[in-house]
């Protein structure tokens, strides 16, 4: 990872972005002999980093960590990498075949060239590529809601990407406001730390960590869930803004139940609504997101146990969840003074941010256009993007086939210029 950029050079293939995604395709380029640079704009995987908190684990399990030639081969696949395992098994990767990196460049812009091309541009000079891979994911600004320019400047807030342990906040109770994958794990962390938690409620779902024998997501992989295309998925292209279920794979992996921790003393509320200064405002619906996520856990079940009889296996029966605790009133006002709140947590998502790119490969949302990540401009593609192709574009599970897919064509493009298929 030694590899510089040089003003008014040319490369065959600008990748940018130094994660997993750009990783994967860069080793798929280097199979092909295709000439090509990686821009990174810090250090290799530096998001895992800097954007986990220390107790992060993965949700997934050990073994759908392959990258292109790279699977995982430690000692416990059905395990869950902690955030540090995750960091050094990447860098060893873009190590393993002397991926082209250049860290600390900054691309501030992506433009069609005039006679063709790309114009990359950064805080080091303008380089030209005949095609280009955007491959920085689709997390980018962190999303805090209107209703935290008016928290009273005496509660510390903390965007969910900027949350480290327990041991950073101020003494006193945390408010997390969302309840998805991160807001789950974090509401957990911070429970586990011994901390009074209070969590607001969204609409995420939940999955069952384990059912009949096995871990949830074997079973799904199984199922071939994470092979259907976005577009064969019930709301099809809407797939890609959907949350996902909230789990942990923290000592071992277990399910997250809200309900068991509200037993323990969370306070559980509903949508955050409103608020100003110390006093906010929630809907009046806990027990609904509750019910939704056990609902939506249930009905994964169901698919597993026709799975199971259709396919004639044998496993272990195991009884469905009843839940244990649901609110005896549904509180829509909190006091943070009063509740003794000194901290809050945004954990309300990411929003991308793609406005480098000035080319016209986007809807009206900011979001590109593309079919598995090919664009209608020749020679621009997008690798990494939640649903880029299928539900396993997005993590490890589907890198591999979603780049080797760009590498294609890629390849058929650098070839034959002039016939490169565009995506219609």
């Amino acid at each position: 990872m030694s590899a510089r950029i040089t003003d008014g050079s040319h490369v065959e293939v600008a990748v940018v972005g130094g994660g997993q995604a750009g990783l994967s395709m860069s080793w798929q380029l280097t199979q092909r002999g295709i000439g090509h640079l990686v821009l990174e704009r810090d250090t290799v995987a530096h998001d895992w980093a800097d954007r986990r908190w220390d107790n992060f684990t993965l949700v997934t399990p050990n073994w759908q960590c392959a990258l292109p030639g790279y699977p995982y081969d430690g000692a416990d696949p059905d395990g869950f990498m902690k955030r540090d395992e995750v960091l050094a098994w990447i860098r060893r990767y873009a190590e393993s075949f002397g991926a082209p990196v250049v860290e600390g460049v900054l691309v501030t812009r992506v433009r069609e060239g005039a006679a063709g091309g790309f114009e990359v541009v950064t805080d080091q000079g303008t380089i030209t590529a005949d095609q280009v891979v955007v491959a920085t994911g689709g997390y980018h600004r962190p999303v805090l809601p209107a209703a935290a320019g008016r928290i009273s400047g005496s509660i510390v807030q903390v965007h969910s990407a900027d949350y480290r342990s327990a041991d950073v906040l101020p003494q006193g109770g945390v408010l997390v406001v969302g309840s998805g994958q991160s807001g789950a794990q974090i509401a957990e962390d911070l429970f586990l730390a011994g901390r009074e938690v209070h969590l607001a409620l969204g609409s995420a779902p939940r999955c069952a960590r384990f059912y009949r024998g096995r871990d949830c997501i074997a079973w799904l992989d199984d199922m071939g869930v994470y092979d259907i295309p976005v577009q064969a998925q019930v709301g099809g292209l809407t797939k890609r803004e959907s949350t996902n279920h909230y789990m942990t794979g923290r000592d071992g992996g277990r399910d997250i139940d809200l309900r068991s921790f509200a037993l323990g003393g969370m306070r559980l509320y509903g949508r955050l609504i409103g608020g100003g200064g110390t006093s906010l405002a929630f809907s009046p619906t806990a027990e609904a997101s509750l019910d939704h996520a056990d609902s939506v856990m249930e009905s994964i079940k169901t698919d597993i146990d026709r799975y199971i009889d259709r396919a004639g296996i044998d496993a272990p029966r195991e009884d469905r969840y009843v839940p244990v605790w649901r609110p005896d009133e549904e509180v829509t006002s909190l006091d943070l003074d009063e509740a003794g709140i000194t901290s809050i947590i945004w954990s309300a998502g990411f929003r991308s941010d793609y406005s480098w790119v000035q080319v016209g490969v986007f809807d009206g949302a900011g979001h590109p256009t593309h079919q598995r990540g090919v664009t209608a401009a020749p020679g621009l593609y997008f690798l990494g993007l939640p649903w880029l192709h299928t539900w396993g574009s997005g993590r490890f599970a589907a890198i591999a086939r979603d780049s080797e897919h760009l590498s294609s064509a890629i390849g058929d493009r650098a070839r034959h210029p002039a016939e490169a298929a565009v995506p219609g």
